[in-house]
């Protein structure tokens, strides 16, 4: 029996709330994708960048704070540092693959262990315990509405997803970059007789995709209400499931946006409804996997 519930309004909403960070992380890895990349990294630079920013941002009243002496910080200052962070790893896993022409899946895959274990370190050093207790204005980044009538909200986070998708667009179809990045995800020889400096747009593609993971970590520890190392665990799965499934193609030179973003609702909506109906989260595991198979499959 279909429980008339299940799509209305406030759940509609609910679903493009927890959406919206899956969204600014999943177009952080399509570019990737797009150069017939991919990152296995994605949830742990999500993890690292979250619990950089829960143990700077606690509040001066927390007894558990974790830096005592230290004032929190403001939290543009923050945001900056986990995107610069963010932007130096991605740099330096681009210059691994562009440079050294280490396949992504096995640049990745070492970016991945070497990121959990630093961020396994500071979690160790910072107490080894959850990280809560967030300076209100830090938990309203990520909880905050611009406006509420009723139950009904339109939350921050979903305006960051929006900001995020025309950004990108716009970069996508609109820059030189995004002809070059298409270029080099088509043929990459092609593209460099063309006169495409390919390794310098799989550098920026690269630094691009940990920015967008920083800032994705920012959010969701903020929405979230707390950060340990293992934030972020999985992540990528569901950010590479959703491009796959949105259209972006592991051959390369293929994808867009609003695909990135239909793939992000539709496994939202998968998630949501199978939770809805009691399906256990190990089953859940299987049919998503089940999806990701078919759609490459299909591609």
């Amino acid at each position: 029996m279909k429980d008339p519930t299940f799509l209305s309004l406030l759940n509609i909403q609910n679903i493009l709330t927890q959406s919206s960070v899956r969204i600014i992380i999943a177009l952080g890895v399509a570019g990737l994708i797009v150069t017939q990349g991919t990152d296995l990294s994605v949830g742990r630079q999500v993890g690292m960048a979250a619990l950089i920013s829960a143990t700077l941002l606690q509040a001066m009243t927390n007894v558990n704070k974790v830096f005592k002496g230290l004032p929190t910080l403001p939290i543009p200052v923050v945001l900056l540092l986990v995107v610069v962070i963010g932007a130096l790893i991605g740099l330096i896993t681009g210059l691994i693959v562009a440079k050294l022409n280490v396949v992504p899946f096995v640049a990745t895959m070492g970016t991945m262990v070497i990121v959990y274990g630093i961020n396994s370190l500071y979690f160790d050093f910072v107490g080894a315990s959850p990280v809560a207790g967030f300076d209100r204005k830090y938990s309203l980044v990520a909880q905050g509405a611009l406006f509420q009538i009723g139950q009904l909200r339109l939350s921050y986070l979903i305006i960051y997803a929006v900001i995020a998708i025309v950004f990108m667009w716009t970069l996508w179809n609109k820059t030189v970059f995004g002809k070059n990045l298409f270029a080099v995800g088509g043929n990459p020889e092609a593209a460099r007789v063309s006169g495409v400096n390919v390794a310098k747009t799989i550098l920026i593609v690269y630094m691009l995709s940990g920015v967008m993971y920083a800032i994705g970590g920012f959010l969701e520890a903020a929405r979230i209400g707390s950060a340990t190392n293992n934030l972020g665990f999985m992540y990528e799965m569901d950010a590479i499931a959703a491009c796959v499934v949105g259209g972006v193609s592991f051959s390369g030179g293929v994808g867009k946006i609003s695909g990135v973003v239909a793939g992000v609702i539709i496994f939202t909506l998968i998630n949501y409804g199978l939770t809805y109906i009691g399906i256990s989260p190990y089953w859940q595991y299987i049919i998503k996997g089940i999806i990701i198979i078919t759609a490459v499959a299909i591609d």
